[in-house]
């Protein structure tokens, strides 16, 4: 009898981790989720979420949904806290929709809500830098609003 329960426990233990796993991923945001316009606080800044074409959104693992209202905040927020990222979504600049992370790319823009000066373009937009050369950017910049890309 000892030789089946020993497999038995392990197989019941797979099975558990298995059903974990599913409701966990059965909660997780699919595709950017709505924000409150001029009523939501960035999760960065705290100030109000209000020009769409600077908006951005990191979906956590454990089901998170945080909105931003400069894209150099969600990259800042990133890179500082370090959350477990089931998903990010930047708005394009210039069109009513999102960008995925896989899919994005940044510009350089006089003015954005808190001075990373930086607007989501499709990645391969020539001239833009990558999404890994905007996260650099936004880590090497002194302070939140400002300096994160150079003019």
């Amino acid at each position: 009898m000892r030789r089946f329960a020993i497999p038995a426990a392990l197989g019941l233990l797979v099975l558990l981790g298995l059903a974990i796993g599913l409701r966990l991923s059965a909660r997780l945001p699919r595709g950017p989720q709505p924000i409150s316009w001029d009523r939501e606080a960035c999760a960065e800044c705290h100030m109000h979420i209000g020009d769409p074409r600077f908006a951005s959104q990191l979906q956590t693992r454990e089901g998170d949904v945080l909105n931003f209202d400069d894209p150099g905040c969600l990259l800042r927020y990133e890179a500082e806290r370090r959350p477990a990222v089931h998903a990010r979504y930047f708005h394009a600049l210039s069109a009513e929709r999102w960008l995925e992370a896989s899919a994005v790319a940044f510009v350089r823009v006089p003015e954005t809500p808190m001075g990373f000066n930086l607007g989501a373009v499709p990645a391969g937009t020539p001239g833009a830098l990558t999404l890994a050369e905007a996260q650099a950017a936004c880590a090497r910049s002194d302070d939140k609003a400002g300096s994160a890309v150079a003019r």
